[in-house]
């Protein structure tokens, strides 16, 4: 696929934290985007039209499927939070497993020649040796619920690829901008300091573990990856989103706390620990270097300006 100017793509989960970033993205692309989705969309992403429908109610994602006959999917739906999915494993598994069968099953029968570009994560790989780079033939070894389901989709979309479908998977590691849910670290650390600095809390940081390293992206750079995916991943395959550095939470935080306007101190949150963790994943993305030429720029300092101003602004809106 060389263009996609024209193209129609419909992306599931349009209304989520990348999938807004990612419309527009295409958008610039010239492409025409369709969103699915259980919410109403923001008004200002540049949609075509919006289709309403739960990702694994088999019913209503075949009629969207249908209604958009896209040229593209990008499937971007599902359950996101690894912690959340302790609470609600079953929940989690018919979002992001049960979800993605059911639109494979929905693209073989109304759009069988369209491109699928299936969204997954890095934490599938599970704990890595400290100073290793996972790339995408390592094995699997999923400690949540959350990570589970996303290893079974992402062998659900490997096996459509295998049995004829234009399916490229990406495993796509941490990643941060605005407009993400403060359920996670980077967001939640912002908030916070955005209501300390209004007056609003007390100059207290509540934090869970800090002694985890992570491969972290810019959410911009990650929309344009998947593009890069679009136009050039090789169908069948899967690729690493990622930096291909690790660097800790504490270095983060310590990174955060430099652009606060006021003193802060630390307090560790026991509501914030998950019941199981990972301490060390980082990627190598050397395939999607090679396939696509991409690689993430974005300054981590710059996205976490981004992050702090976007929830400066959250408190100040209406």
């Amino acid at each position: 696929m060389s263009d996609l100017a024209g193209k129609t793509v419909l992306v599931t989960g349009a209304s989520g934290f990348v999938g807004c970033h990612l419309v527009r993205e295409l958008a610039l692309c010239g492409a025409r985007v369709h969103g699915l989705g259980i919410e109403a969309p923001r008004a200002t992403l540049p949609l075509e039209q919006w289709h309403m429908a739960d990702i694994a109610d088999a019913g209503a994602l075949g009629l969207a499927v249908v209604a958009a006959r896209p040229d593209i999917v990008v499937h971007l739906a599902g359950q996101a939070s690894a912690g959340k999915s302790f609470e609600f494993p079953v929940e989690t598994f018919r979002a992001n497993a049960h979800g993605t069968w059911q639109l494979m099953l929905a693209v073989r029968a109304a759009a069988p020649q369209a491109r699928v570009l299936a969204i997954g994560t890095g934490e599938i790989y599970g704990p890595q040796p400290a100073g290793s780079r996972a790339d995408e033939d390592t094995p699997l070894r999923p400690v949540s619920p959350y990570a589970l389901s996303k290893a079974a989709a992402d062998l659900y979309a490997q096996m459509a690829a295998a049995d004829g479908l234009d399916v490229v998977r990406t495993r796509s590691f941490a990643h941060a901008g605005a407009g993400q849910d403060p359920r996670f670290a980077v967001p939640s650390w912002a908030r916070q300091i955005a209501a300390i600095e209004r007056g609003a809390a007390p100059p207290v940081l509540r934090v869970g573990n800090l002694d985890i390293t992570r491969d972290l992206c810019d959410v911009r750079d990650v929309a344009r990856a998947y593009v890069a995916l679009l136009l050039r991943g090789t169908s069948g395959k899967a690729y690493n989103v990622c930096r291909g550095e690790g660097i800790t939470l504490a270095r983060l935080l310590e990174s955060l706390q430099s652009m606060a306007q006021v003193p802060l101190r630390l307090e560790v949150d026991a509501a914030r620990l998950r019941p199981a963790d990972v301490p060390y994943l980082v990627g190598d993305p050397a395939r999607i270097h090679a396939d696509t030429g991409w690689r993430a720029e974005t300054p981590l300092d710059n996205t976490l300006e981004a992050v702090l101003d976007d929830a400066r602004a959250s408190l100040i809106s209406p």
